[in-house]
Order: C-alpha cells, then structure tokens, then sequence
C-alpha cells in the first residue's frame, strides 16, 4: 500500500489486517473529519475521542464496506458521525455551550440529528438506496452545499442534484 493507493483498495487491505493502509486512510481522512465534527460539536477533546472511535471502527468493520453502496469517505463520514452522536448521548455534553454562568444546552440542529434516527424520517431514511442516502445524509443532515457533497462522494455537482431531488420524492412517497 503506497500513498496513492485507493481509499478502496486501502480498505480491502486493513480488511486484510495491515496496519499501514489504515495509517494511510487515518492520514487522508482525519482532518476533513475533524472539521466536520467540530462543527457539530464544540467539545475538541470529543470530536477527538470520535475520531478515534471512527478508525477503530474502521478497522474492525473494513471487511463489511461495500463499493458498491458509495464512496468510502462516505462511509467514514457516517461512522464518524454515529460515533459522535452516540458520544453524546453517553456523556450527555452539550454541542454548544452558552456562557459559563448560564445552563448549558445542545443546538436544535444536534436535537434534531439525535432525535431522527428513532423516528418515521429516520426510518424512511433508512430505506433509501446508498446512492440517495448518501446524498440527503451530507446535503440535509451536514448541511454541505451540493458542491461540498459531490467531492466528499466523489460525484459531479449535478449527480448530488438530480441525486437529491430523487431522494426527496422518494422520501415524501415513504412518509405519506
């Protein structure tokens, strides 16, 4: 496994057991994650323990990535996520903190992005293909621009369009 390996090729290799290519994914991955979480999450010592919740996930769970279902950064991006909100949960920490002297309370957005999982959206969600998931998952729940979306899929910015408005029909045919 070189640098220029393939983020796909690089998971069928920690698969295998080898150390390097997950080295190599943590290196590329990381710090766009980092960012990622930290907007969701002004806890850093968190956002890092999420991180590290990530690869450790990675490594264990590298076998059962499917190429077929997206774009490896994706499937990151969405462990990394449920590491963070499950991190959350546990510990109870607030996304955003107001002032010291006042209580402290999570953003609507974290509320909303903790709560939809367990409910009709969540499941509908669920439900929809990888490609479409994948899409309404950066666009909607990480608020990425159609822009940012097609480079972390690896898609053109008109493919995360048509993408997304599918998704959307096929949410409002799951939700009535």
């Amino acid at each position: 496994m070189t640098e220029d390996s393939t983020d796909t090729d690089l998971l069928a290799a920690v698969a295998a057991g080898r150390q390097e290519a997950l080295r190599i994914l943590h290196t590329r991955h990381a710090p766009w994650l980092r960012a990622r979480l930290a907007r969701r999450c002004a806890d850093a010592d968190l956002v890092d323990d999420a991180i590290q919740d990530t690869f450790v996930a990675v490594w264990r769970g590298a076998g059962r990535f499917d190429p077929a279902g997206g774009e490896p950064a994706a499937w990151i991006w969405t462990i990394g996520i449920r590491r963070l909100v499950s991190l959350l949960r546990v510990r109870r920490i607030p996304a955003i903190e107001l002032h010291a002297d006042h209580a402290t309370t999570a953003s609507a957005e974290d509320l909303v992005l903790l709560g939809v999982e367990h409910t009709d959206v969540g499941d509908a969600i669920a439900r929809l293909s990888p490609e479409l998931r994948a899409v309404i998952e950066a666009t909607v729940l990480d608020g990425l621009s159609t822009g940012e979306a097609a480079r972390l899929l690896g898609i053109p910015q008109g493919t995360v369009k048509t993408r997304a408005m599918r998704a959307r029909a096929r949410l409002r045919e799951l939700l009535t």
